[in-house]
């Protein structure tokens, strides 16, 4: 039995990142073996196990919300204040390992004893990236004042789990500046991909090239040099959609959301859907010609390889973590995620169909992890971990 730490994931209907990672993570960890999803509940001050409504907030595809913040509803808080006074308290089961998926808060980092108390085996965080230390100008201020706390209270656990390479190199480095006593090891564990549904059809001729991004509208996506790029093409006469899928944050994005409001009014052939769920974004991914993930850093970035596992060639950076994902075929790594070069790389690809029709072979050629491939890796890591210290 492998404990869960899902106390976000469990209270939102986000669907971006980490909360796509933490579904598809326990799905793949329930066929894989015996899985308690547990969380926090500030109002019982206590862990507990899901409620039927918690649960199925963890169940993949559902329809997005429009934040990524958690949400107590009032008949929760009042039955778990009811059983805070009355001294009722959920048992936990005792389990075999523990694995916190998420970017956890410090209050359920204070009670993390509590679930280490309830665990013989191994317990372990899976780690997704430092980048609010990395570029705090283009990260939301609470994120960044949050994360040298964070990767502090990592070295309580008996392993952490990094979703790539680079990831797992920004880890050591910062434990390294910090110095103390040894931490514990760092294991690269790529994530997985969802099935595809079919093979992706190739876009009906006739229609203009349709290019994707899938991301969240915040900085360090970059949404305002693909913007920029794209109105430079435009201008010089190039005929295309551009369509944009994710959340915004205005708190880092401002100037690329005012963007987007000026160029749709001046009747530019640009789309924004907000956040979606997996069957509009299955359809966004079948209808478009190619995508671009402009962000200029990512701890794993699955957009790039969804793209990819549709058959779509993606232009996207050549460095860090989007490098490791670039690397198998089908992309167009870039050594900067600039509007110039942006434009130069999405003007090739509309220019030079054979070039495009050689990437998408390359793209379909590829094979990906599954979500069971990733669940199994983490498991057998897990048991390989020295007895707890």
């Amino acid at each position: 039995m492998l404990l869960l730490d899902v106390t976000h994931t469990s209270h939102t209907r986000a669907q971006t990142g980490i909360q796509r990672v933490v579904r598809s993570a326990h799905a793949a960890l329930a066929a894989h073996g015996a899985v308690a999803p547990v969380c926090f509940d500030p109002f019982l001050d206590g862990w507990r196990p899901l409620d039927a409504a918690e649960a199925e907030r963890l169940e993949p595809g559902g329809a997005p919300a429009g934040s990524r913040g958690a949400k107590w509803t009032l008949g929760r808080r009042l039955r778990s204040h009811a059983a805070r006074l009355a001294g009722r308290r959920p048992a936990l089961p005792e389990a075999g390992g523990l694995v916190c998926p998420e970017l956890f808060s410090p209050k359920v980092a204070a009670r993390l004893p509590e679930l280490f108390a309830r665990t013989h085996g191994p317990r372990v965080a899976v780690f997704h990236d430092a980048i609010g230390l990395q570029l705090p100008e283009l990260t939301p201020p609470a994120t960044v004042a949050r994360l040298p706390a964070y990767l502090r209270e990592l070295r309580q656990f008996d392993g952490v789990a990094a979703v790539s390479e680079d990831s797992a190199a920004s880890l050591r480095d910062y434990w390294r500046w910090l110095g103390g006593a040894s931490p514990p090891p760092v294991q690269p564990i790529p994530l997985g991909l969802d099935p595809a549904a079919a093979d992706a059809p190739v876009p009906a001729a006739g229609g203009p090239p349709r290019i994707l991004c899938v991301a969240t509208i915040e900085g360090r996506k970059n949404h305002g040099a693909l913007l920029a790029a794209c109105e430079e093409l435009w201008d010089a006469g190039r005929v295309f959609e551009l369509e944009l899928v994710g959340l915004g944050r205005a708190d880092t994005a401002a100037a690329a959301l005012a963007t987007i409001r000026r160029l749709r009014a001046a009747g530019r052939p640009l789309t924004w859907a907000g956040a979606v769920d997996d069957a509009a974004l299955e359809v966004a991914y079948r209808r478009c010609t190619f995508t671009v993930y402009p962000s200029v850093r990512e701890g794993f970035g699955l957009p790039v390889l969804e793209s990819l596992r549709h058959g779509r060639p993606c232009v996207c950076s050549g460095a860090g973590a989007l490098g490791e994902s670039a690397r198998g075929g089908g992309c167009v790594p870039l050594d900067a995620v600039d509007a110039p070069a942006l434009a130069r790389a999405i003007r090739a690809l509309l220019d030079e169909p054979a070039r495009l029709a050689a990437l998408a072979g390359e793209a379909r050629a590829r094979r990906f992890r599954s979500w069971g491939d990733y669940a199994a890796d983490l498991a057998a890591w897990m048991e390989s971990l020295p007895a707890r210290r």
